[in-house]
């Protein structure tokens, strides 16, 4: 984006705004997919009424089917790959005629809200699970270098970002491709001096050879947030074995327990998925017996998606998707009722909120419960002394099953 900026191309968010647009995209599950081809078809269907001159496409479903869009979707300027990132971002500005500007690394032009935004620590994957396709997309792990990574922090912190949200496809591997050690904790360390930012949020750490040196850091570092997101998929022995996963249903509880013991109001997410080839009735009620004891926080679950390429695309796909969406729906259902229970508990509590923006009767926020976009929020009052971007302490008055109501204190 800044690239754009800096050789005076404007950025609209409405293609048919547009002369030219730029389509990335992902390829992760089935229905990412549709949605990425979807939004193709409607960029080259402009292209073909004239409305728009250029239409490219770059991201990871360009990377793994670009022979075969190429084919069905000719229209297309150019697909570009997403492997290599940097040489992506060279490729398409070379496209399009404007010269790349080294100056501009690490600078970015924050498209959404300007208090919070992500930093990505790393690209691709060493994990073997047998189900993702992320690796064959994206390629092995690279860890992005800590003097970039903190020059970026510091460039978002000087736009007015409060919230880094950390992420990349394992980010607790980092540092082991280059020093043959998992340090994402020193990366954390780093980002908490920097100036101006308050929360610090840690995504998709990997369970299996966690660092155990983060719970220390997490738990003592004023604005590192007391939360954790942790993909561990299934608690199912048979399953992990056969996902590759790396890590028992006995590591993965002594974890759990650690984790929760060690860091007192930890919010622990995490995602499951359901309907895995191997995944028998048996192991699906382990799974589900387990979300109703253990609470998490937050979860999300996902059915599992057939990949191509990926060792698990060899085990037949012998659980149907009606059944695969049954096993999804039950595990939602029981987080509903422990999220229900939680946000009942939490009434005529305080907390710091972070508010994100504004509708209609209340300003909305979040707690260091939450991340953007995917976890609850909290409905606060109108009040003139609230401004979107700021911290706010608040007290909760009524909650719902994912939801949290409150007035400022």
């Amino acid at each position: 984006m800044s690239q754009l900026k800096s050789n005076d191309i404007e950025i609209v968010e409405d293609e048919r705004d547009s002369n030219t647009v730029l389509i990335n995209t992902c390829g992760f599950i089935e229905a990412a997919k549709q949605e990425s081809i979807d939004t193709i078809l409607r960029a080259v269907d402009l292209k073909t009424k004239k409305k728009i001159d250029s239409v490219y496409v770059a991201g990871c479903l360009s990377d793994r089917y670009g022979v075969e869009l190429e084919k069905e979707i000719p229209q297309v300027d150019r697909y570009f790959g997403a492997t290599d990132r940097h040489q992506t971002v060279v490729d398409i500005l070379n496209e399009i005629g404007v010269d790349y500007k080294s100056n501009l690394l690490g600078e970015r032009i924050l498209t959404g809200p300007t208090h919070s935004a992500y930093l990505k620590i790393s690209e691709g994957c060493n994990n073997p699970c047998s189900f993702c396709a992320i690796p064959i997309m994206r390629g092995r792990h690279v860890s992005k270098p800590l003097q970039q990574i903190l020059m970026e922090a510091q460039s978002l912190a000087s736009k007015g970002v409060k919230e880094l949200v950390i992420i990349g496809q394992d980010t607790t591997y980092w540092g082991f491709d280059t020093d043959n050690k998992r340090n994402v904790t020193l990366v954390l360390e780093e980002l908490s001096k920097v100036k101006g930012i308050e929360w610090i949020r840690l995504m998709y750490a990997y369970p299996s050879r966690f660092p155990v040196d983060l719970i220390d850091t997490i738990k003592n570092t004023e604005n590192i947030c007391k939360y954790l997101d942790m993909p561990v998929q299934h608690i199912s022995d048979n399953v992990l074995k056969s996902m590759r996963r790396g890590i028992t249903n006995k590591t993965l509880m002594g974890l759990f327990d650690k984790l929760r013991t060690e860091i007192p109001g930890i919010a622990l997410r995490t995602t499951f998925i359901t309907g895995y080839p191997d995944e028998t009735e048996q192991d699906f009620q382990q799974l589900l017996d387990f979300v109703k004891e253990f609470k998490f926080e937050r979860l999300g679950v996902f059915p599992y998606s057939h990949e191509e390429g990926t060792t698990a695309f060899d085990i037949p796909d012998r659980i149907p998707m009606k059944e695969k969406l049954l096993r999804q729906k039950l595990l939602l259902d029981v987080q509903r009722e422990n999220s229900l229970v939680a946000n009942r508990n939490s009434i005529g509590k305080n907390f710091k909120v972070l508010v994100d923006r504004e509708e209609e009767d209340y300003f909305i926020g979040r707690t260091y419960k939450d991340a953007p976009e995917i976890d609850q929020e909290v409905y606060i009052n109108k009040n003139n002394n609230i401004q979107i971007g700021n911290f706010s302490e608040v007290k909760i008055y009524d909650s719902e099953e994912f939801d949290l109501f409150a007035e400022k204190v």
